[in-house]
């Protein structure tokens, strides 16, 4: 099994959570279905071309970078960054397969650099583990900032799904930051783009009946330990400095995007949220592979943002 088919299985499974078939075969001929489904659209939305550089000494701690598009004119003011997280229900997925392709060239175009990582997966590594790899290559291009020729002042992280709730979690706990030599401060600002777990406790409970046991392997049954990971648990200040919070219309999405905003809201982090059409795998999928294109609503939104942030 290909890692596009691995990525779009994951994805399948994580939709079902709202769907109400009535039996286990049902479900798995659903998943089956969804998965060969969207395994080629995967494939479509190859990113490529990136210079491929290591964070960490894992095979996994890696990451693709693109410069702006004037790239080759060597410009005398360094570039503001998006340093993006793949989704894939913290199991699957890659950089490679779960980008989407528009932002590669939607966002240099913008005069922008990008950057998407690689992280070491579950089961092999914990969920604190990945948030750990989000802060280390964070970490590492901030080093190389000169080199590669980027405004470490302005970065800002974003993740889809899976990425989604790593990036949050880094922007609202600081000791992941912490542990990597670097503050809230280090972030210019965060997107998280129609994730479903930022109150892991609740999604557990609302999703238990189809995706119990990928719960389970990345959050584990203690409820100390689900708190800990929740971004939403976890917003008290300090926080990055602000955050958007995309999302698609998935009834427990829309939920635990509003409970993240709420609960920075309270803490005083600027934070703006806004919601697209789309529902089920489609709707989720399409957020992601489709940010990016000139005529998808969610770019000139995360564009507008882009430039209050990096006064662009």
């Amino acid at each position: 099994m290909n890692r596009p088919y691995l990525a779009a299985f994951a994805l399948a499974s994580l939709l079902l959570v709202t769907a109400t078939p009535g039996d286990a075969g049902i479900r798995d001929r659903i998943r089956e279905r969804m998965a060969k489904r969207f395994s080629e659209q995967i494939k479509e939305d190859q990113t490529t071309g990136g210079r491929v550089m290591a964070y960490g000494k894992d095979p996994l701690q890696t990451l693709a970078f693109w410069g702006p598009a004037a790239q080759s004119a060597r410009p005398t003011t360094p570039a503001p960054l998006i340093l993006f997280v793949h989704g894939g229900a913290w199991k699957h997925g890659d950089r490679d397969n779960a980008t989407g392709e528009a932002k590669v060239a939607h966002f240099p175009a913008q005069g922008y650099a990008f950057a998407s990582i690689n992280y070491r997966l579950v089961p092999a590594a914990t969920v604190e583990e990945q948030a750990a790899d989000v802060a280390a290559a964070l970490a590492y291009v901030r080093a190389h900032a000169t080199e590669l020729n980027i405004d470490p002042a302005r970065i800002v992280l974003m993740g889809h799904s899976a990425g989604a709730h790593l990036v949050a979690l880094v922007g609202t706990d600081p000791r992941y930051l912490a542990a990597a030599g670097l503050d809230q401060s280090a972030l210019a600002g965060v997107v998280p783009i129609d994730g479903a777990a930022y109150d892991v406790p609740a999604q557990m409970q609302a999703g238990a009946r189809f995706m119990g046991e990928t719960y389970e392997q990345a959050f584990g049954k203690e409820p100390t330990r689900q708190r800990a990971i929740s971004p939403t648990l976890q917003a008290a200040a300090p926080n990055a400095p602000a955050f958007l919070i995309l999302h698609v219309q998935r009834k427990d999405g829309i939920e635990q995007a509003r409970g993240l905003a709420d609960a920075l809201r309270k803490a005083g982090t600027s934070v703006q949220i806004d919601s697209f059409e789309g529902r089920g795998l489609q709707g989720h999928m399409d957020i992601n592979r489709k940010l990016g294109l000139p005529d998808y609503p969610a770019t000139a939104v995360v564009d507008r943002w882009l430039k209050q942030r990096f006064g662009a």
